[in-house]
């Protein structure tokens, strides 16, 4: 890696404002990883052409790294299509219409189910989605609501859940005898996590809205969706139950749980929190191919779809799946330039750790740090994989040991809100193509929500600052929230 300095930030800087401008992500992200590509070679002193010699190899790099979550994504679409094509799905649509009659109603239960799913935020989002997305389109709710609904219930969830794969990775990060103990005592210091789901809650229960979410509703409302992605619905079986969805999703979920602890050596032995974050997504695929299995044996035999229509769900699902795919794979790219090449957490953090300033604005600090870091890069595990060391550092070097677990909890709650509303993160990719919206549109509507979250977490952290208990914090956000909201939302 070679430090570029001010230069490293450019990369990601390209790609979010291409994406925001021209609408289109494939050529931004596209472009942000060849030009951090251009600033490597250029520093590095290589020949020009190394620039996409480099650009592949990171490419296939990531595909590498990221293998198992590729396999995941391909057996969980076809399983989705599958569920599709037996009518299942359909099924429960008119199940849960009857059940769900009003949007109130709809939206508290996709929340409700955000909550449910901790285990992993992509899994989160696609399957809640898809699962929901019938129902949202019959009650004339935007996909766009659909969308915050669910990536606000995905990382924000799992990174206050203790069993999940988010919490074993903080607890790895930290420096400390016993990381997960103090992975819980930054909870409720976790100001955004907690706060995105009091709005969200707030909205569901309201229907009250702002901004551009409230133009997509009144788009909704007249029955102009124009933010759904173009799809052929498949034709289905008239002779689907909801069984026919539920058990194989079921299935899928418990295995892959099951899933996750196998891999990570629960059964062995390892503790059951420490088993699921070993290889999560290794887990998961298990789960999936559970689910596909589930599927095989209950659709065949009562001939609700015949075994080529089974092979061509497949083979569609796993079509179905390549588009977003490219992002994710772009994404990667532009987050390894960034990290592993050029130096953006470095120099970012550098900054951090070089600077003097009262310890009682630490935790706002680095809130405000964390979430620059984790908006340009899409990612809060590379975040607070980077800050987590050296916030530590600081602590115990400038006497603020004191501080450490409110630094903490906002290291992690800035990570998070740069990754819940990042054009370039995967977890935002995958909720809008589980809510089948627009990818742009899906961030347009969803930064005012986030950024006014976390405008209000900024404040809580000074809050914390001067008062050093988390409580009176989190209390007097939530009402400072719950207020601008009030007066904010129609």
């Amino acid at each position: 890696m070679i430090e570029t300095g001010f230069v490293s930030i450019l990369p990601p800087l390209i790609a979010i404002v291409l994406a925001l401008i021209t609408k289109e992500v494939y050529s931004a992200l596209f472009l942000g990883v060849l030009s951090g590509m251009l600033i490597y070679v250029i520093a590095a002193h290589e020949p020009l052409i190394a620039v996409f010699s480099h650009l592949f190899d990171m490419m296939a790099e990531k595909i590498s790294d990221n293998s198992y979550m590729i396999i995941f994504l391909a057996l969980l679409w076809a399983v989705i299509t599958l569920v599709g094509k037996s009518g299942g799905m359909a099924a429960y649509g008119r199940w849960a219409q009857k059940k769900l009659r009003t949007k109130r109603s709809t939206m508290l239960a996709t929340s409700l189910l955000g909550l449910l799913i901790f285990i992993d935020d992509g899994f989160n989002c696609l399957t809640i989605g898809t699962v929901m997305r019938p129902i949202y389109d019959r009650q004339k709710i935007s996909r766009e609501k659909l969308a915050y609904i669910i990536d606000a219930t995905a990382a924000p969830v799992c990174i206050i859940a203790p069993v999940s794969s988010w919490a074993v990775a903080v607890a790895s990060e930290v420096s400390a005898t016993d990381g997960f103990n103090v992975f819980l005592s930054t909870i409720p210091y976790n100001l955004y996590a907690i706060l995105t789901l009091v709005m969200v809650l707030f909205v569901s229960l309201s229907g009250r809205d702002f901004g551009k979410m409230r133009n997509a509703e009144l788009r909704a409302e007249k029955e102009e969706i124009q933010d759904s992605v173009d799809e052929k619905p498949a034709h289905s079986s008239n002779n689907g139950k909801v069984i026919d969805l539920v058990l194989p999703i079921a299935v899928l979920v418990v295995f892959a749980i099951l899933g996750m602890a196998y891999v990570g050596g629960f059964f062995s032995g390892v503790p059951f929190s420490q088993a699921i974050g070993e290889n999560p997504t290794a887990g998961l695929s298990l789960g999936a191919f559970a689910g596909l299995v589930t599927a095989f044996v209950m659709y065949i035999p009562r001939k609700i779809v015949s075994a080529k229509e089974f092979i061509e769900s497949i083979v569609n699902g796993i079509s179905s799946i390549i588009p977003p795919m490219l992002i994710l794979i772009l994404s990667w790219s532009l987050g390894g330039v960034c990290r592993q090449m050029i130096g953006t957490g470095q120099f970012i953090s550098g900054f951090v750790s070089s600077s003097n300033f009262p310890v009682s604005i630490l935790p706002f600090f680095v809130f405000v740090i964390a979430a620059l870091m984790s908006f340009s890069m899409g990612t809060s595990w590379g975040t607070f994989g980077m800050l987590i060391p050296i916030v530590t550092m600081i602590c115990a070097s400038s006497g603020a040991q004191a501080y450490l677990v409110p630094v903490l909890g906002a290291t992690l709650a800035g990570s998070v809100y740069g990754d819940h509303c990042s054009p370039i993160s995967d977890t935002t990719i995958l909720s809008s193509t589980g809510a089948q919206c627009k990818h742009i549109r899906h961030v347009e509507t969803q930064i005012p929500y986030a950024t006014l979250v976390a405008i209000i977490c900024a404040i809580g952290y000074l809050i914390i600052g001067l008062t050093g208990t988390a409580w009176i914090g989190l209390s007097l956000s939530t009402v400072l929230l719950l207020a601008v909201l009030f007066f904010r939302t129609r």
